[in-house]
């Protein structure tokens, strides 16, 4: 059975993490965007990391520029433009694609795995992923769900 540990991604500054690194949390997967409408959720997603991080709970952030190209930057503009606006501390990952023939191959597993989620492809930047302590996915919320709306569904799985 396939969990989130059995991922490695690259951060956004190159270097490939195993997501085993987040072995034993509650995680919420996201794809990000700079220039969206939604960008500003990366507030909320920050607050949830600071609140809820310490009982064990991160924010994994995928740039992602398939939607509109909301996010053509590199990564280091990426970078400076989340630490600068929104103060984000929660781990950032480099850009990939979550949708067609060369969707990385966590979110093919995300859209696959995740109950109710049925395959369909991801709608917009900010979709998000909550995956449980044992690494398999729980639920997925669209992209117009605000981060503060998601407190309820970590705190049971924390």
């Amino acid at each position: 059975m396939t969990t989130l540990s059995d991922f490695t991604a690259s951060r956004l500054g190159g270097a490939p993490e195993p997501l085993s690194a987040y072995a034993g949390k509650v995680a919420l997967i996201v794809n990000v965007a700079s220039q969206c409408g939604n960008t500003p959720q990366y507030e909320g997603l920050e607050a949830l990391y600071r609140n809820y991080g310490p009982r064990g709970f991160v924010v994994l952030g995928f740039p992602c520029n398939q939607f509109g190209g909301q996010e053509a930057g590199s990564a280091e503009e990426i970078a400076a433009f989340c630490t600068l606006n929104y103060a984000v501390d929660f781990p950032m990952f480099a850009k990939l694609e979550v949708n067609g023939p060369a969707a990385d191959p966590l979110y093919a597993w995300l859209k696959h795995e995740t109950p109710g989620s049925a395959d369909r492809d991801i709608e917009w930047n900010f979709a998000k992923f909550l995956v449980g302590r044992d690494g398999r996915p729980v639920r997925r919320f669209a992209d117009k769900v605000q981060p503060a709306d998601l407190a309820p569904d970590i705190e049971t799985l924390l």
